[in-house]
């Protein structure tokens, strides 16, 4: 019986390979209709968070399928780092986020801001904010606060909203764009 760490091969380094493979022999999947405008055939997801130093850069879906392994590296990655709390994230909520990013066609990460939110960071940071919602999709695992440097938050937010995905939140003030997956809608500046 073959063990993989003695022959150097692992799951994370096949995927990788998977990934690059399948980016270099189809470039115009990255481009083409998937059920979100701009979706694609193949899904990547590039964030960085300032809080945790952390980085992920990945396709996580390929040809209308998920790849689990990808998938649950979004989810550690997005959750709450007060508390540490992992929570899945609405799959829904990836997809805006990667088709928006696509639409703006940059190669910069997202900062996430803030993804997963336990009920106890959310009640926190309701009492010094008004603008923080007592039963935000956050605590769902249902949104994302993203920044871009390279581009403004009327860019990243007409994108978003382009989308059709879910709601889109303009914060110009504090220089981010509130995505989810909930009813479409859009809000802020």
């Amino acid at each position: 019986m073959a063990n993989e760490q003695s022959s150097g091969v692992t799951r994370r380094g096949l995927l990788r390979a998977f990934a690059a493979t399948a980016v270099v022999a189809a470039p115009s999947y990255a481009n083409a209709a998937g059920f979100l405008r701009g979706g694609g055939d193949i899904r990547r997801i590039k964030m960085y968070s300032g809080r945790t130093g952390e980085r992920i850069d990945m396709i996580y879906w390929v040809e209308g399928k998920y790849i689990k392994e990808a998938v649950q590296e979004v989810h550690h990655f997005m959750r709450d780092w007060r508390t540490n709390d992992v929570k899945f994230i609405d799959l829904r909520t990836i997809d805006v986020m990667a088709a928006a990013h696509n639409l703006l066609d940059s190669n910069e990460p997202y900062m996430l801001l803030s993804g997963y939110r336990s009920p106890k960071t959310n009640a926190m940071l309701r009492s010094r904010s008004s603008g923080v919602a007592k039963n935000s999709l956050h605590m769902k695992g249902q949104a994302a606060d993203l920044r871009l440097s390279s581009r403004s938050v009327g860019q990243v937010s007409r994108a978003a909203a382009a989308c059709r995905g879910g709601g889109v939140g303009s914060y110009s003030g504090s220089n981010f764009v509130h995505m989810d997956c909930g009813p479409v809608r859009t809000w802020g500046r």
